[in-house]
């Protein structure tokens, strides 16, 4: 009676495999593309070409490592269960935005490396559950604004960089809750210290350099190279007047296409990227990277295998049975 159970403990062991291969593989020992270390819990992950981040990132986790890859665009549940996460590095993709609540569970996170992406703006509270963070880096991006109260849960923050961008002012006060600030870099933005709107952000940069804060000189005007830290009421009189970015079609262009023959409309350029904004078109949040299309012939290769072979147990079993 031997054969029988040898042949349960054989499916038991099949099945339990082919439960494996269903759920995927991150680590590479595992036959995923991630490097992962069980004593560090450090994944990772980076200069692999990826387009998504790989599934099943182990729950304890502490470092990842997502650097060098070709991310465009994040899940907004990408990080979550990651609870662990003191680490993260995205720098170096090619991310234009990040999705609010995508930082919602990472409320261990000690540092956040973004820099040498195409961030052109931040949804208001991203970083709001951030509460353990100490050090911000969103350097090298295209950042043109930042949403009142960005900054608002990072008491613990020690080092924010936001240089290499494109911001003109900030929001009033969003510097005031970063109490233990010890280094902020600003410097390579076009500053406009023509509006008054500069005010807030000369005069706290004054006040943080009389107590030591470093970094804060390095951030000068667009127009003159001056110090935005010294400058003036009467030298930033102007009122604040930014154009608008929204894309519209003029008025009188409608009114010409609306009274012309068709074989009289003229061609209009369209970006496609405005075009297919107006479609509601979007770009799927995950894209197979060739490693992962590997990953996932290696599975289903891995799976028809489980498949025989739990047919063959299942038939050794009945056999066996009829003969006893």
């Amino acid at each position: 009676m031997m054969g029988p159970v040898l042949a349960a403990c054989l499916l038991i062991i099949l099945s339990t495999a082919w439960i494996s291969q269903a759920n995927g593989a991150t680590c590479k020992k595992d036959g995923g593309v991630c490097t992962c270390n069980d004593q560090t819990k450090n994944v990772d992950c980076s200069s692999k070409g990826l387009t998504a981040i790989p599934s099943n990132i182990p729950v304890d986790t502490t470092q990842l490592r997502l650097h060098q890859n070709s991310l465009s665009k994040l899940s907004p549940t990408a990080f979550h269960g990651l609870k662990e996460l003191t680490y993260l590095d995205l720098d170096g993709n090619k991310l234009q935005t990040l999705p609010a609540g995508i930082f919602k569970e990472l409320k261990n996170l000690e540092t956040l490396w973004v820099t040498d992406n195409k961030l052109q703006a931040l949804p208001v509270g991203v970083f709001d559950h951030l509460v353990s963070l100490d050090k911000l880096v969103l350097s090298q991006n295209q950042l043109r604004s930042l949403p009142r109260g960005v900054f608002d849960s990072l008491t613990k923050l020690t080092y924010l960089t936001l240089s290499q961008n494109q911001l003109r002012r900030v929001p009033e006060g969003a510097f005031d809750k970063l109490q233990n600030i010890k280094d902020l870099r600003l410097t390579n933005n076009p500053w406009d210290c023509t509006c008054n709107d500069i005010l807030y952000m000369a005069k706290w940069l004054k006040k943080k350099q009389d107590e030591g804060l470093g970094g804060v000189d390095t951030a000068g005007c667009e127009e003159g190279g001056k110090a935005v830290l010294e400058i003036t009421e009467e030298e930033a009189a102007e009122d604040c007047v930014y154009p608008n970015t929204t894309t519209a079609i003029p008025t009188t262009i409608i009114t010409t296409l609306a009274s012309s023959n068709d074989d009289d409309i003229p061609e209009l350029p369209v970006p496609q990227e405005n075009f297919q904004k107006f479609l509601g078109y979007q770009e799927p949040d995950h894209l197979p990277t060739q490693p992962q299309c590997l990953m996932s012939i290696s599975g289903y290769l891995g799976l028809m295998m489980s498949l025989v072979l739990t047919s063959a147990a299942i038939l050794y079993v009945i056999h066996f049975l009829k003969k006893a």
